[in-house]
């Protein structure tokens, strides 16, 4: 069935009709008709599926709206801090981590950052990476969409996490702890990812004195797109709905 992203308040009653961007999606690319049946979901957990009653011009209105308890969010919060990297991974990176069930994403700017950021840049892409989330939640039947935080300088960030209770993890080629050996988070779970050059010392230093744990996962040195995605995924694995 055919989901659409509609920012709240979605009624549960009458006709509804669809955002453009969504009706133009509808319409014109997916080409569906009258009769045809579609989910839609506000991004805060809130799931309901209709029909659609008309196509008129560039309207699709849905009727029949039917509330559904659809639960398909991880008991566990994650956090991904995730070092800015090139455009293209950082999408990969969004558009998986959002799959893997994770409940925010925090860029950072770090010393060896491909990209660098203004903030007239940073709005545009915090947009775009927002537009990221909502396809892959559409595709793989999230309701709820991951927070995605404002860019933030990897030192400001880390001294903020320092005084928040939650598991800290920050993956290291040298990182000597597995996550089978760490006790469940209460709260969150935070995992700091370094860039295309890895952490600094200083970066990695300021990490482990502000209660980071280093893990590592296997021998091998592994890319940054494919560090987060797996480290995410070893997290769902441990406390997560990948049991």
């Amino acid at each position: 069935m055919p989901r659409f992203y509609c920012p709240a308040p979605i009624p549960h009653t009458g006709n509804f009709d669809l955002p453009p961007d969504a009706a133009h999606h509808a319409a014109r690319v997916l080409r569906l008709r009258v009769g045809d049946q579609v989910e839609i979901f506000d991004g805060q957990g809130t799931e309901c599926h209709a029909v659609i009653a008309d196509l008129t011009g560039k309207r699709v209105v849905l009727g029949e709206l039917k509330a559904v308890d659809a639960m398909r969010e991880s008991p566990l919060h994650s956090v991904l801090g995730q070092a800015l990297c090139s455009s293209e991974k950082m999408d990969w990176i969004i558009q998986k981590a959002t799959e893997l069930g994770v409940n925010e994403i925090q860029p950072l700017d770090t010393e060896r950052s491909v990209a660098r950021l203004s903030a007239e840049r940073a709005e545009k892409r915090m947009a775009h990476w927002q537009q990221v989330a909502i396809a892959a939640c559409e595709q793989c039947g999230r309701n709820t969409l991951p927070i995605i935080h404002a860019p933030l300088d990897i030192m400001v960030w880390l001294q903020a996490m320092r005084s928040q209770p939650y598991s800290r993890f920050i993956l290291l080629p040298t990182g000597a702890q597995s996550l089978h050996t760490q006790v469940r988070p209460v709260e969150k779970a935070v995992l700091l990812i370094g860039a295309e050059g890895g952490f600094t010392k200083t970066e990695s230093d300021s990490a482990l004195s502000c209660g980071f744990t280093p893990i590592r996962l296997g021998a091998r040195v592994l890319r940054t797109e494919t560090a987060a995605l797996a480290g995410l995924t070893a997290l769902q694995m441990q406390w997560g709905d990948f049991l």
